[in-house]
């Protein structure tokens, strides 16, 4: 089954700095229909304005994955930890029993993230954060494993995360498919950060959320050049 959720239809929230749209409930915006997506908890679409950002605050028991869209962020935490992330790539905080982190857009221009909550498998572990660069000309035509914590992804580089679930990415030319085997009893979650193309034959425009289920082969059609994210999990 494929569900498009259209971007104009998300949640959302703006203020002075912040321009958000939530995939999921979060925060003041609550829809019963759309809480959670088996592990995976949130996607929010934000757009942070120059040297603006979010101030220390604490989360625990959740695995949080930025993938930086335009521009960069600064993150810093109460680990001593501190680190700088650009457009493409992708960190990775696992809140464990609890951190404190701050996420700043000191940049001249607007930055634009995915910020991707997913469940862990197992609560009460040492919180942990990481940031990794992954080259675009890696992601052309096939989805390259960012984040994981499956098994199968062991050993690939991906940034490592406490569920067994996968972050990917791929860029796919104009008039070009792409595909991805949905294991038995696992759900999708794709967003395109740019493009137009369709799944499975439903047609989805740009940050529109895409959300696949029972489906044992993905096809990703571009009609123009597009950018893909893809959650995959349990």
């Amino acid at each position: 089954m494929i569900e498009i959720r259209p971007f104009a239809k998300l949640g959302r929230f703006e203020n002075d700095w912040l321009r958000a749209r939530y995939h999921f409930s979060f925060a003041e915006y609550f829809d019963p229909s759309r809480v959670s997506f088996g592990a995976l908890r949130v996607w929010n679409d934000d757009r942070i304005s120059p040297q603006n950002g979010f101030p220390p605050h604490g989360h625990r028991d959740m695995e949080i994955i930025t993938y930086i869209r335009r521009g960069a962020v600064t993150h810093e935490d109460h680990l001593g930890n501190r680190g700088r992330t650009e457009a493409g790539d992708v960190q990775v905080m696992s809140a464990g029993t609890g951190i404190v982190h701050a996420e700043y857009n000191l940049e001249t221009e607007p930055t634009e993230l995915f910020q991707i909550w997913i469940e862990p498998a197992q609560r009460g572990l040492a919180p942990r954060w990481g940031t990794r660069q992954f080259p675009n000309d890696g992601r052309e035509g096939k989805f390259m494993v960012l984040a994981s914590g499956r098994s199968e992804h062991a050993g690939t580089g991906a940034l490592p995360i406490n569920q067994d679930a996968s972050l990917l990415g791929a860029t796919v030319a104009t008039g070009k498919t792409l595909e991805y085997r949905l294991e038995r009893g696992r759900r999708a979650y794709l967003v395109a950060p740019r493009g137009r193309l369709s799944v499975n034959g439903v047609e989805a425009a740009a940050r529109d959320g895409i959300a696949v289920h029972d489906e044992e082969r993905i096809e990703v059609k571009a009609f123009e050049e597009s950018e893909v994210v893809l959650v995959d999990v349990p």
